[in-house]
């Protein structure tokens, strides 16, 4: 497991990254939706399998639809 500053840098960077593709002209919606599920794999994987990993599961699936 991460330190709470490691995993600090790892989603700053996980963000900066995405940032970066958006200004070589990636679509907002685009990055939005990267962002997002960014957010929903680090749930995922921070919770294991917790009562709430086939809810974000689906949340995942539906942002994949967008």
């Amino acid at each position: 497991m991460l330190t709470p500053q490691e995993k600090a840098v790892e989603l700053y960077t996980k963000y900066d990254e995405l940032g970066r593709d958006f200004t070589r002209g990636v679509s907002m919606r685009e990055f939005a939706k990267e962002c997002a599920l960014v957010c929903c794999d680090q749930v995922l994987s921070d919770m294991g399998a917790d009562r709430g990993h086939q809810y974000w599961t689906e949340v995942k699936a539906e942002i994949e639809k967008l």
